[in-house]
Order: structure tokens, then C-alpha cells, then sequence
């Protein structure tokens, strides 16, 4: 079963140099480095290739088996490991990457920035992530990996279940906010307004909208629903109810206990969840200049009460994510094409890094069955676009001139479970 990967270009910008943290392993100076500095390795090109898309078949073991069995209507850009990327690729740390081994392979791959996803896990299992990708940091200099904190922020999830229930078309099943509970037909909701909030007619979406279910009633405490979009509900999924945005603040108690344990660590970059508007990033920026830490703030792009904040946002921020799947779950889906398009220009025009994320090779890294495959093949297809571009094509006429030129863009594998 083959795997499409559609390539997007024209990402490129420029971004001022940042202030050095000499006492830190994964510091601002490591980070400057990692994420904008200007590619001098470029590969030679014969001729300019707009390569669209391409297609990757599940069993290939090597560089050059991969590029035997990449099928493609342009002609091939043979690329290699070791070749430098603007492109940078974010990973999530989870079951199947938290080894020793596991980290240190990733990171040969083109692992260039390790998420930890606070939604899953404790502080004792990424204080290990944490030390790991810093203990590969102090022994290999030159290929240092930075470390981001994404919170969980404002979700509404359900509730644990014993095993995973299936779901079918047509099957009534319901919402409850009291905790705990957990039947063939009823799972609980971490949200006591969740009640309140939906409405009859309204569609609940589980996971980003794998699954999807019709309300048709209501108590005072459950939430009726009729399956429309059937499949596996496992623990403490994330619902979002259609067109709707949850009235939760978008730093919770649970994100200020993360923020803490980031800051006690030296992390990188915070990736805030559910930003409504620029309040919360400079509530979160002033907080972390009070504990002299010197953190790098992305807001996630992931609700619809974001968008008419956009300018503001992003403004305030030191960079942007893209969170394609749970805007589609809040927006109609023929609308997110476009708004990322956007997100990323006005990165660009503002000279900030900018991340898309979600579905990227179905989340291999995290809980997939094969991460360090994910990572090459998008290495891989990152090098073979950007050197289909001629150098500097897009950011010519885009901005003031910055003190040195940088590239960065950044693709983000394994973000499905957050």
C-alpha cells in the first residue's frame, strides 16, 4: 500500500539573528543555528523541477532503494542524508521513539526538533525525553536538537476506556460529564459545560474528525448522539463540536504546571495551544521575563476564533503553527487550504518560522510503526523540493532586508495524536 505525499513550495524567509544563552545544551544560539541559517550546501541542479508530488511505496530499505522506488512524472534529484535542509522536521516523542536508541536515531534521520506533547504522558516520562535529547546534544555539537513543550491547552476530550469501542453508522451513543464512566454506549467528558455548549443539530467530531456523531438530545448532564462516521473511540479523545469553539481559557492550570516544568528545564519553544488572541502570548511572555527564561513562544493556529486575531497573533508571537486538523474540525474543510496559505504568508511578511502540522505521513513518529522512515522520507522529499527552487525565488521583494539572509521552513510528522 503506497503512501502520496503532496510537497508544498515557496516557504522560504528570512529571520534576524537571536540572543545567545551560553548555559544552555539546547540554547537560543543552538536554536538560531538549527532552525535559520542560511542552507550554503545547496544541491546542484541540471535545470529548475517544480516537482508536485510523489509517490513512496511502504517497502524500501536505504537511500538508494528509496530512490528506485520513488515514482514521480519529473525527472529524480538524487539527495543525500547528509545533504543541509532549510526545510526542518519536528518530531513527537512517544512510545515508540522515548528510547535512548530510538532518540539518537531519530536525530541521524533529520530529527531537528523534538515535541512533547503534554496532553499524553507525566513530567517523570518527558523529564526523560528531556535529558536524552539533551545528553545527544552535548556529545554531538554540530547536530543539536531542540526541544518544544506543546501544551495541552483548553480541550475537551473523552474520558478513558477499558478497551477501544467501535463505533457503527446509525448507532445511538452518548456524552456524559459525569467522571468516570465508561459502557459500550456512554464514555465521559472532561468538560462540565460540555452540556451547555452543544445544541440538537449540532455534529460532535472525534479525533480531529475521524469520527463524527449527530446530536439529537439532551440532560442535564448527557448528551445523546447518533453516529454518523463510525470507527475505534480510544482514551481521551479530542472532540470539538462543529463551528463551535469550547469558552475555556486558552491557558489552563494544568498548561501553568507545564510552563513551570519547561521553564525549570531550559526548554526551547512553547507551542500554545487554542490561542484565541494576543492577550495569552503576552501573559505567557511576561511570565517567562519574570523568570529570566529566555523561550521561544509558537501559537497554534487551531480554532476558529483565532482568525479575525490573526495579525495580532502572530505579531506577538516568535512563530506560528498551522493545526490543520483541528481547524478542519472547527471550519469548514474546504476552507483550511486556503487560511494556511495565509498563516504562512503572514509569517513570511512578518519574518517568522512557520509550521505546518498534522497528518504528516500519519503520524509515524510518535505511535507509528516506522519513524525512522518517516523522518528520512521527509528529509528526502524536503531536499528534493527545495532544490527544485532557484535560490532566494521567494523571498525576493518580500521584505526589508534582514542582517543576514536565512531560510526556514518547518514540516511537522506525528502530530495526529495531539
Amino acid at each position: 500500500m503506497a503512501t502520496t505525499i503532496n510537497l508544498s513550495t515557496g516557504m522560504s524567509m528570512s529571520m534576524s539573528s537571536l540572543k545567545s544563552h551560553p548555559n544552555r545544551l539546547s540554547s537560543t544560539n543552538s536554536v538560531n543555528q538549527l532552525l535559520f541559517l542560511w542552507n550554503r550546501k545547496r544541491i546542484s541542479t541540471k535545470q529548475n523541477l517544480a516537482v508536485k508530488s510523489a509517490k513512496i511505496t511502504d517497502q524500501f530499505q536505504g537511500t538508494n532503494e528509496n530512490r528506485k522506488k520513488i515514482d514521480t512524472n519529473y525527472s529524480v534529484i538524487s539527495v543525500n542524508l547528509n545533504d543541509r535542509r532549510k526545510t526542518k522536521i519536528v518530531c513527537t516523542i512517544g512510545p515508540s521513539t522515548s528510547s535512548r536508541e530510538m532518540i539518537w536515531k531519530l536525530a541521524e534521520a533529520g530529527m531537528n526538533v523534538a515535541r512533547l506533547n503534554m496532553s499524553h504522558g507525566d513530567h517523570a516520562s518527558h523529564q526523560k525525553t528531556i535529558d536524552l535529547v539533551k545528553e545527544y546534544n552535548a556529545q554531538f555539537e554540530e547536530k543539536v536538537v531542540a526541544i518544544m513543550l506543546d501544551t495541552k491547552g483548553p480541550e475537551v476530550r473523552s474520558g478513558d476506556v477499558v478497551r477501544p469501542i467501535l463505533l457503527k453508522e446509525g448507532q445511538k451513543f452518548c456524552f456524559t460529564i459525569k467522571r468516570g464512566v465508561c459502557t459500550e454506549d456512554t464514555v465521559s467528558v472532561n468538560y462540565d459545560d460540555f452540556v451547555n455548549d452543544v445544541e440538537v443539530g449540532d455534529v460532535i467530531l472525534v479525533d480531529g474528525g475521524m469520527m463524527s456523531l449527530a446530536v439529537k438530545s439532551k440532560t442535564k448532564d448527557l448528551v445523546k448522539c447518533e453516529v454518523i462516521d463510525g470507527g475505534e473511540l480510544k482514551s481521551r479523545r479530542h472532540l470539538n463540536v462543529r463551528g463551535k469553539s469550547a469558552n475555556l481559557p486558552s491557558i489552563t492550570d494544568k498548561d501553568w504546571e507545564d510552563i513551570k516544568f519547561g521553564v525549570d528545564n531550559e526548554v526551547d519553544f512553547y507551542a500554545v495551544s487554542f490561542v484565541k488572541d494576543a492577550k495569552v502570548v503576552h501573559e505567557l511572555k511576561h511570565y517567562l521575563n519574570s523568570c529570566n527564561a529566555d523561550i521561544h513562544v509558537i501559537v497554534k493556529i487551531e480554532s476558529a476564533d483565532s482568525i479575525p486575531n490573526l495579525h495580532s497573533i502572530i505579531s506577538a508571537s516568535d512563530g506560528a503553527m498551522v493545526a490543520r486538523g483541528d481547524l478542519g474540525a472547527e471550519l469548514p474543510i474546504e476552507d483550511v487550504p486556503l487560511l494556511q496559505e495565509d498563516i504562512i504568508r503572514r509569517c513570511h511578511s512578518m519574518q517568522k518560522p512557520v509550521i505546518v502540522a498534522t497528518n504528516m505521513l500519519e503520524s509515524e513518529t510518535a505511535h507509528g510503526k516506522y519513524p525512522l522512515k518517516a523522518v528520512k522520507v521527509m528529509h528526502t522529499v524536503a531536499l528534493r523540493t527545495e532544490s527544485s527552487q532557484p535560490i532566494n525565488s521567494t523571498l525576493r521583494g518580500q521584505f526589508a532586508p534582514a542582517q543576514e539572509p536565512y531560510g526556514c521552513n518547518v514540516c511537522f510528522p506525528s502530530y495526529h495524536n495531539g
